[in-house]
């Protein structure tokens, strides 16, 4: 049995939560968690496909896949890069951008909702995520105690 340490439960809680909103997407906007997630990272990083890929932790083949099947649904944009190699420039569509606003919206209310329902206090919770993944962001593996043995 694996032992009820909060690492694990903040990974499990991060795997279910995946989940319901990728049957809420799928069901409300006909889009999978996974290309909404793609879409998103598009928004936040503003660059290029390997930005994308670097953003979301995929390999280049995997983000390329992914960037042709959203151009081919026609919610990205895809540039070639003259002169810079393979680089390509991923762009939403304004049907794209309009794709995440709706579904990040209902993400939101839900998970608030949720959050509410089981009697934590929403800003708290906010505030206390942001405070992890801002040490995360700023230097992930110089932010994490070494490991001793025992």
């Amino acid at each position: 049995m694996v032992p009820r340490r909060l690492s694990y439960e903040l990974h499990k809680l991060t795997a279910r939560l995946d989940r319901v909103a990728d049957g809420l997407l799928r069901e409300a906007a006909g889009v999978s968690y996974a290309r909404f997630l793609a879409l998103f990272a598009v928004r936040e990083c503003s660059g290029t496909q390997r930005d994308m890929a670097r953003w979301l932790g995929l390999s280049e083949p995997s983000a390329s896949r992914m960037v042709r099947i959203l151009a081919d649904d026609g919610v990205l944009e895809v540039k070639t890069l003259v002169g810079q190699g393979n680089r390509r420039l991923v762009q939403l569509t304004a049907e794209g951008d309009e794709l995440i606003d709706r579904c990040g919206e209902l993400l939101e209310a839900r998970f608030e909702a949720f959050v509410k329902l089981c009697g934590v206090d929403y800003r708290s919770y906010q505030e206390q995520t942001r405070r992890l993944l801002g040490k995360l962001e700023a230097a992930p593996a110089a932010n994490l105690p070494p490991l001793e043995m025992e």
